[in-house]
């Protein structure tokens, strides 16, 4: 259980210290001032996307601003199948479709630890549960076998006592 844990926390602190870095990085070298998206117009996909603020629209060959204030860009501005951002071999559909398709297997997986997490927590509460069972039984018997015989020694002390011990333990009482 704690090498499952061990491993979630080496994973959540690799993220963590690789997008600290990342933007520690980002932020220490200046980079020039960017160019206006409209200004790459007419040129190439990969001109344009030089600038992360720009969209490329593949059939009108324009270079425009990425609409902020949406998520998604409207389809007004160019259709998701024609649009590329970030790198112009993929448009921003299949884009979205594969980040979609990763966050939920990331979330499954997610899921999937904390199930098995619990299930074998768990199981190993049960363990513990049936190891107390198992000796509080071994216990009660020992205690029965110990009490049969302390009633065995008596019962032969008080056919001795009365002179009705058998020399043969399988013959009649009445043949004495």
């Amino acid at each position: 259980m704690s090498g499952v844990h061990r491993g979630l926390s080496l994973v959540f602190s690799l993220i963590f210290y690789s997008l600290f870095f990342t933007t520690e990085a980002q932020t220490a070298t200046p980079s020039p001032a960017p160019t206006p998206c409209a200004l790459s117009s007419n040129t190439s996909c990969d001109e344009c996307l030089k600038n992360v603020a720009c969209l490329w629209c593949s059939p009108t060959k324009q270079c425009i601003d990425y609409p902020v204030r949406n998520i998604l860009p409207p389809r007004s501005v160019c259709p998701l199948n024609d649009a590329r951002w970030g790198v112009c071999w993929v448009n921003f559909m299949i884009l979205i479709i594969t980040m979609s398709v990763l966050a939920g297997i990331v979330v499954i997986g997610i899921l999937v630890c904390i199930l098995c997490c619990c299930c074998k927590s768990e199981r190993s509460g049960n363990n513990k549960e049936d190891a107390k069972v198992e000796r509080q039984t071994r216990a009660r018997k020992a205690r029965q076998k110990e009490r049969r015989t302390e009633m065995q020694v008596r019962h032969d002390e008080i056919r001795n006592k009365y002179g009705l011990a058998k020399d043969n333990p399988y013959a009649r009482m009445n043949e004495h």
